[in-house]
């Protein structure tokens, strides 16, 4: 099975190597969100900064907001974190907001380990 926004998953994970290579493990989510932002600028990458998306139920659109930090090519929702382990509250938090955003990919980063993490979700769903 082919990739789902393989070429824009590549391109948003590079501008997140450059700037994990460039700042390292030790700051806090909002600084690598600012400096992804730069990054984004940069490389030419369209992208929204935490663009507000509304859930719905039963067809009536919900007050309360999700905030993705970022949503790139209007197809891939980007969930950054600086934490010691990513856990199942961050992988549900970044599914989430691609469903309900109705998004093809969800990437979730991790700034804080000695390596850049990441995790892919695709909204199979889309696709079926």
């Amino acid at each position: 099975m082919e990739l789902i926004c393989r070429e824009e998953a590549y391109e948003i994970l590079g501008a997140a190597m450059a700037v994990h290579r460039e700042l390292g493990s030790g700051f806090t989510e909002k600084v690598y969100q600012d400096a992804l932002e730069i990054e984004f600028q940069e490389r030419g990458i369209p992208y929204k900064r935490e663009a507000s998306i509304h859930a719905s139920y039963h067809g009536i659109e919900l007050k309360s907001e999700f905030i993705p930090d970022f949503v790139c090519f209007d197809r891939v929702i980007v969930e950054l974190k600086a934490v010691k382990e990513l856990d199942d509250i961050f992988r549900s938090q970044a599914i989430n907001y691609m469903k309900v955003a109705n998004m093809d990919l969800s990437l979730l980063i991790n700034f804080r380990s000695p390596s850049l993490q990441y995790e892919r979700f695709p909204n199979y769903d889309k696709f079926v």
